[in-house]
């Protein structure tokens, strides 16, 4: 082991303002995780009928929530190789001012087709800032402090999580649906101010080439996939042709993505990663706790603004404990999982999942709320010790050299699960939902009763348009959400099983003593 001191790749001007710039980068990538959890408790809100909000239907929710997810997702790659060819401060810039001009718009909407849109647009600027930040990070911090800066990076996550539902809350007890979209707009402003002063520009010398076929066929696939469950839901119909035949293109094409990525010299998404079985078991982990979590977020809102009567601000209040669990167990799971094992850990964290999912279709209309609390919190709990061990267990399952490509692999397996499970489970919550108040709408005029069965917002707006004749709807469509809810949470703990029967069966166990001293070792020997 040598005994001279490194030299620094970093210049001393850059060095010095390091957590200045860190808190840049947090700045720009808080707005962008803000978004999706502030646009939680507004799904009531702009479900409701105009002037209040968009009159948007579950299914139109839905795609609100997944153009942006979808998209994202599908850039993730390119984005960050783009980063690397043109300079990662130039697409941060690029990629922040075009999340602002989307919040914009999106704020502005005249009809639930235009916010679909400009979510899209969003997203499209979000996906250029999550990888730069990372990249920028890497590139102001020496490799001692790499570990710091990346934690206080993730937390930044974990505020947003807590802090988003809140300030959506706040903002639309006061104002109209579109703040929860115009508030980034000044923060966008301040962010790009402070990026020009402050971060300096980088790039990799030899960049990975761009895979455009690879990004069309992935985004495509994905989109028609989602079309066809969401549209399934919404028709109450999985026998639909329309629905038969646009999830048979979203396969084939996804299954057309899979070998042409297999094939080329330079894949978006290297399929030969997926031979080492603990790196499939981590990423189906990853993807079936979000599918399952991102589902039942969606239908809680509902649950706690339209059965319950709470207000936007107190519904997200309501999902504190969630987000205050992941803060509080997610920097110590580490702990655990040394104790324990990543097997172990993240299998309870799963059936963890699956029990508290399990738990919600026990709730009814006057459930005490305490109970919901702890159920949140024990969701959060569960989450952090999924979360923490299956990251470890894919950054190690792959080369050194491969990190950057396991955690964008990773975020995009993240963001696929949540957006597979809004899709999935909210056609399980529609078509449970019509099926339960069907019956009832016959009190209706017949133009209306397609409408009304769409979802409890459509029931209860149309219901109130009615007078004294609609109030007849209003317990019937709360019984109908309540089965509805109750059905969706058994298939969200069925999924949630499942995830934790593939880990009990493909993740490492806790390492034996003479391993992790060779683990050690080499180690040492790398930092040597």
């Amino acid at each position: 082991m040598t005994t001279s001191v490194p030299v620094s790749r970093i210049p001393e001007a850059v060095h010095r303002r390091r957590w200045a710039i860190l808190g840049v980068l947090m700045l720009s990538l808080l707005i962008v995780v803000l978004d999706n959890s502030i646009l939680n408790v507004a799904i009531k809100t702009i479900s409701t009928p105009a002037p209040t909000g968009l009159g948007a239907t579950q299914s139109q929710i839905e795609w609100a929530i997944n153009a942006y997810t979808l998209v994202f997702a599908g850039l993730l790659f390119t984005a960050g190789l783009i980063g690397d060819r043109l300079g990662r401060k130039k697409v941060l810039l690029g990629g922040i001012a075009v999340f602002g001009i989307g919040s914009a718009l999106a704020a502005e909407s005249g009809s639930p087709g235009q916010l679909i849109a400009y979510r899209a647009v969003m997203a499209l600027g979000a996906a250029f800032v999550m990888p730069a930040t990372l990249a920028v990070l890497m590139n102001v911090f020496e490799r001692e402090e790499q570990p710091k800066a990346i934690g206080i990076w993730a937390g930044g996550v974990g505020l947003a999580i807590a802090i988003g539902p809140i300030t959506g809350g706040a903002l639309l007890d006061h104002f109209w649906w579109g703040s929860v979209f115009f508030i980034n707009v000044p923060i966008v402003v301040v962010a790009l101010a402070l990026m020009i002063w402050l971060v300096p520009d980088s790039r990799d010398p030899s960049p990975g080439r761009l895979d455009p076929i690879g990004v069309v066929l992935s985004v495509v696939g994905l989109v028609l996939l989602v079309y066809g469950i969401i549209k399934g839901g919404q028709l109450a119909d999985f026998t639909d042709p329309t629905v038969l035949a646009t999830i048979g293109a979203g396969i084939v094409v996804l299954a057309a993505f899979v070998v042409f990525e297999k094939r080329s010299d330079h894949p978006s998404l290297d399929v030969s990663y997926f031979r080492n079985k603990v790196f499939s078991a981590a990423m189906a982990a990853i993807a079936l706790v979000f599918f399952a979590l991102m589902g039942v977020t969606f239908f809680s809102v509902f649950y706690t603004q339209s059965v319950r009567g709470y207000s936007p601000l107190k519904s997200g209040l309501l999902m504190l404990p969630l987000a205050a669990a992941q803060m509080i167990f997610a920097p110590r799971a580490r702990l655990v999982v040394e104790r324990f094992g990543n097997k172990l850990t993240t299998t309870v964290g799963l059936v963890v999942i699956a029990g508290t999912l399990a738990t919600f279709a026990t709730f009814d209309a006057d459930t005490p709320i305490w109970l919901l609390e702890v159920v949140f919190f024990l969701m959060g709990a569960g989450m952090a010790h999924i979360m923490t061990p299956t990251s470890v267990v894919i950054m190690q399952a792959l080369p050194r050299e491969k990190a950057g490509s396991a955690s964008a692999l990773s975020n995009t397996f993240r963001q696929v699960g949540g957006a597979l499970g809004i899709a999935v489970l909210g056609s399980v919550l529609a078509t449970a939902y019509r099926g339960g108040i069907e019956d009832k709408l016959a009190v209706l005029p017949a133009g209306l009763r397609d409408k009304a069965g769409d979802s409890i917002e459509a029931t209860l707006g149309i219901a109130q348009k009615l007078g004294p004749q609609g109030k007849l709807l209003v317990g019937p469509a709360d019984d109908a959400f309540l089965h509805a809810m109750h059905v969706t949470a058994w298939w969200g703990a069925g999924v949630a099983l499942i995830g934790a029967l593939v880990t009990a069966l493909y993740l490492p166990g806790r390492p034996r003593a003479d391993e992790q001293e060779n683990e050690e070792q080499e180690l040492v020997a790398a930092m040597d």
